[in-house]
């Protein structure tokens, strides 16, 4: 039942520093698609005080996040949530969303800025990761053909530029709080609600 994403295995610790340092110390923690569920699997035992909630609209994600997080006591059986339709939470105090702004059409990314900002509270955080473009530019050459790659398979798809993604964001209440560089050319994007 597991899948295994290798690019989920490398980017976890990374992720999981920027994490540590933003996220609550306890509470919800909401992760949007969840995709094989390795994310959560790693994050869960070094976050103990949190309570993850995995979620993904695909069934067989969502068999491989239980499988991966089996016997994990602070993380809940995955839900199926496609942002665009109805959440099926009313609240949580941190949303994490890895690899999906860029896989999706843009309308899930307005949907995910809009849902978040609706369940987060004052000052909680919503996280995104992937490759973005700064000020209309690619930052990379290996993003640049990677954009190409993802809308060559959906014209719908694609590389997103942050500072449209920031807009969104704060249009609900969303501050960009930071960015940080990450591996393989990817960023960290930290929301803040106010």
């Amino acid at each position: 039942m597991r899948l295994d994403f290798p690019a989920t295995s490398r980017n976890s610790a990374p992720i999981l520093e920027v994490l540590t340092d933003v996220l609550p110390d306890e509470g919800l923690l909401l992760e949007l698609a969840s995709g094989s569920g390795q994310h959560a699997a790693a994050f869960a035992p070094r976050l103990p005080r949190l309570r993850l909630q995995p979620s993904d609209p695909d069934p067989r994600h969502r068999a491989s996040i239980d499988a991966w997080c089996a016997g994990l006591p602070n993380v809940a059986r995955a839900i199926e949530l496609d942002v665009r339709e109805p959440w099926p939470l009313t609240a949580a105090d941190a949303v994490v969303c890895i690899n999906m702004v860029h896989i999706a059409p843009w309308s899930c990314a307005e949907a995910l800025v809009a849902g978040a900002a609706s369940i987060l509270p004052r000052g909680g955080v919503l996280y995104l990761y992937g490759p973005f473009k700064r000020d209309g530019r690619h930052t990379s050459p290996s993003n640049a053909r990677f954009d190409e790659g993802l809308r060559a398979r959906d014209p719908s798809w694609g590389v997103r530029d942050l500072e449209a993604v920031s807009a969104l964001a704060s249009a609900v209440g969303l501050a960009l709080e930071r960015t940080v560089e990450m591996p393989a050319n990817n960023l960290s994007v930290v929301l803040r609600m106010g």
